[in-house]
């Protein structure tokens, strides 16, 4: 199951670029745990399928790749939260019901 909320949840930051690490700072911080071995794997494949799109920052004394959504992936982001919240909604009413036949 988490593996597919990670997906989700690493897109919800994406609206601005954002660098490997400093996305593996701002989730963490926002008690989404995840680690650097879960996510640089999952940042190349999604820029790989047109979800994302990086550009180099070589100005500073480490060149950092930032990533952030395409077009593309700011509908497959909007597609993919509509999807979520109405899963979460029928989860959310099958539990309630469960809960009432205590």
């Amino acid at each position: 199951m988490r593996r597919g909320t990670i997906t989700l949840a690493v897109l919800s930051q994406l609206q601005e670029p954002q660098y490997g690490y400093s996305l593996i700072v701002l989730m963490n911080e926002k008690g989404f745990e995840i680690e650097a071995n879960t996510l640089y794997p999952l940042l190349r494949r999604l820029e790989k399928q047109g979800v994302l799109e990086s550009s180099w920052d070589t100005d500073g004394t480490k060149p950092r790749k930032y990533y952030k959504l395409s077009e593309f992936g700011l509908d497959a982001y909007s597609r993919l939260t509509a999807a979520w919240k109405n899963l979460n909604s029928s989860i959310n009413i099958l539990i309630d019901e469960e809960g009432d036949n205590d």
